[in-house]
C-alpha cells in the first residue's frame, strides 16, 4: 500500500468515526438496543453488555431500573453521572456506547421478510440485499418506509434512502 493509499484510508478512517459519533450525538435509544456503561475508576459498577427492555429501561448496579428510552447517548452520560454523583461516588465520570442497534425490519416483495440487524450507514438497497434481493414480483419504484420515531406515517423511498434502527420498509407488488 503506497503512502497516498493509506492517506486516503486515514482520512475515511477519520470520517467514519466522526459520522458514528455524530450519530449518537442525535440517535433516539429504544428498545431493542444494547449499550455499554463504563465507570471511570469503579468496573464494579459499569456494565458491558445491558439491553434496553420493553418499558425503556436498564438494570444499573446501585442505581436500579434507570429509563433511557428516548434519550441520546450523551443524555443518558449525564442522567447516570447525576444519580451516581447524588448518593454515590464524588465526581464521576460515566462514559455509554451503543454495541448493538435495535434490528429493522423489512416485508413485501423481498426474499426472505423479517427482522435484521442493523449496520451503521445502511441504505434502503443493503437492506433489500440482506433480505435476500427482491422477488420476480416486485415493484422496485414501490417502495414504503415507515419510521419508527415519526409515528404512522410511511413515506415513499428510492434504493439509496437511509434506513435507521427499529424502521420497517415494505416493498409492494409490481402490477406488472
Amino acid at each position: 500500500m503506497n503512502i497516498m493509499s493509506k492517506w486516503c484510508l486515514g482520512i475515511l478512517l477519520v470520517v467514519s468515526f466522526n459520522l458514528m459519533a455524530q450519530d449518537n450525538q442525535t440517535y433516539r435509544l429504544s428498545t431493542g438496543d444494547v449499550l455499554s456503561v463504563t465507570v471511570f475508576n469503579e468496573p464494579e459498577l459499569g456494565l458491558k453488555s445491558a439491553k434496553i427492555s420493553d418499558d425503556g429501561r436498564i438494570s444499573v448496579p446501585l442505581l436500579g431500573q434507570v429509563e433511557v428510552k428516548g434519550k441520546t447517548v450523551p443524555e443518558v452520560e449525564v442522567l447516570l453521572t447525576q444519580l451516581f454523583d447524588a448518593d454515590y461516588l464524588k465526581k464521576p465520570s460515566v462514559s455509554v456506547s451503543i454495541i448493538e442497534y435495535r434490528p429493522f425490519y423489512i416485508n413485501g416483495e423481498v426474499k426472505k421478510p423479517g427482522s435484521y440487524a442493523y449496520r451503521t450507514n445502511m441504505t434502503v438497497q443493503i437492506a433489500i440485499t440482506i433480505a435476500g434481493g427482491f422477488t420476480e414480483r416486485a415493484s422496485r419504484n414501490s417502495i414504503y418506509l415507515l419510521k419508527e420515531m415519526e409515528g404512522a406515517n410511511r413515506i415513499k423511498v428510492t434504493i439509496s434512502d437511509v434506513v435507521s434502527p427499529g424502521d420497517v420498509i415494505t416493498v409492494e407488488e409490481s402490477f406488472f
